[in-house]
Formats: structure tokens, sequence, C-alpha cells
């Protein structure tokens, strides 16, 4: 029993974590739980669509004699491609509707629910087949990383939303958090050499590092929203 607690600890822990931290950081106006929780449900069922769609396009790439051009392929095309649209596709078709969507930095907060949903099923997935070594590793890597995309897309998103950017900005936010995914997965699939696995890591770190600042830019605004009411 305390082996499968500990196990659910660390593969469930830190995306609750970073669900509260972006639930608490909205301190303008809070979002509805019952937004959030659809938001996160329907991160988790985006999961069956995305993997449909790999594996009906891993054919393709193994006809790809180039190892390069084989991983780029399914790092940017395949995965990162499916991943964030399915997640997008959610924020386009479901939480643009929503009345409580009415300040940029919601575009942040609805993302990370949804992306942090999808992260969950994907987690309990890979977990299951390699236990607690991959769940560690994953706590550091995998998870932060669908955070710093969700960011990254909601980010683009809420400013469209609240017409800060033109509204096609919102397609720009899908297309960096694909090109931050498959960088991400590229240089983990050529883990064969290890200085160019460390890639990834420079990939996640450049995209938190972004993500900060897309916080910190939302956070302004909301400020200056809140003087306005003031």
């Amino acid at each position: 029993m305390f082996d499968f607690l500990t196990l659910a600890a660390i593969t469930l822990g830190p995306i609750a974590a970073i669900c509260i931290y972006f639930y608490v950081k909205d301190s303008f106006r809070e979002e509805p739980i019952g937004v959030l929780f659809f938001c996160f449900l329907f991160g988790m069922i985006s999961t069956i669509p995305a993997a449909l769609f790999e594996t009906f396009m891993v054919p393709y790439t193994n006809d790809m004699d180039n190892f390069i051009l084989r991983n780029v392929f399914s790092a940017y095309l395949i995965i990162g491609f499916s991943e964030e649209f399915v997640k997008f596709f959610i924020l386009r078709f479901y939480v643009e509707k929503q009345t409580a969507f009415d300040e940029p930095f919601d575009g942040i907060v609805y993302s990370v629910f949804i992306s942090m949903g999808f992260a969950t099923l994907e987690n309990i997935a890979y977990v299951y087949d390699g236990g607690i070594r991959v769940a560690l590793s994953r706590m550091y890597t995998a998870i932060p990383a669908h955070a710093t995309f969700a960011v990254l897309m909601g980010h683009f998103y809420g400013l469209s939303k609240m017409k800060r950017y033109p509204s096609s900005t919102k397609y720009l936010g899908l297309l960096i958090a694909i090109i931050f995914h498959g960088s991400y997965d590229f240089f983990l699939m050529i883990s064969n050499n290890t200085l160019i696995a460390l890639g990834a890591f420079v990939s996640l770190l450049v995209g938190i590092r972004y993500s900060f600042r897309a916080i910190k830019i939302h956070k302004e605004l909301e400020a200056q929203q809140q003087n306005h009411f003031d």
C-alpha cells in the first residue's frame, strides 16, 4: 500500500501542484471550478484521438531511411502536432465560449488545466509500464514540459481572445507550442548522443523561461485592468 501511495503521489502530485499554482495565480477573478474540471476532463479524453493519430502515422515513419528526417517527422508533425492540436481544439470549441473567459491570463489558466488533464492520463500509462523510475523522471521533465507548452499556447490565445492581438494570433500560439513540443521530443529521440540529448532539457528550459515571461506580461495586464476597475 505504501509503495502504491508513493507512486501515486509522484505520478499525480506534480500535476496537482501545477494546477493549484495557476489557479491561485489568477488573483483578479478566479475561474469557475466546473469549467476547470471539464477542461481537465476533456484534456484527459483528448489523449485518445492524439494516440490514434500517432498510431496511424507510425507506419509512414518506419518507411523513412534517414534517421534524422524520421525523428523530425515523428517529433514535430506527429507527436507535437497531434498533442498540441487536441488541446487547442478544446480551447477553441469549449473554452472560448465560456463567459468566464474574460481576461488574458484566463487563456493560460484554462490551457494549463487542459494540458495537465492530458498529462495525467499519459503519465499514468507511462508509469504503469515503467514504474517509479519513470515516474521520477517524468516529474522533472514531461510534466513541466506539458505545462510550459500550455502557457505558451494560452498566452497568445488569451491576448487574441481579449482583442489585444489579432484573432489569428491564437494560431501562432498553437504553432509555437508545436515547435517547442517537437523540439523537446526530437532531442529525446536521438538520445544515443548524450550531448544532443541535453538539447531536450535546453528546449525545456528555454520554454520555461518564456513561460514565466508570458506570465509576467499577463500579470501586468491584469494589474492594469484591476486599476481600471478601481
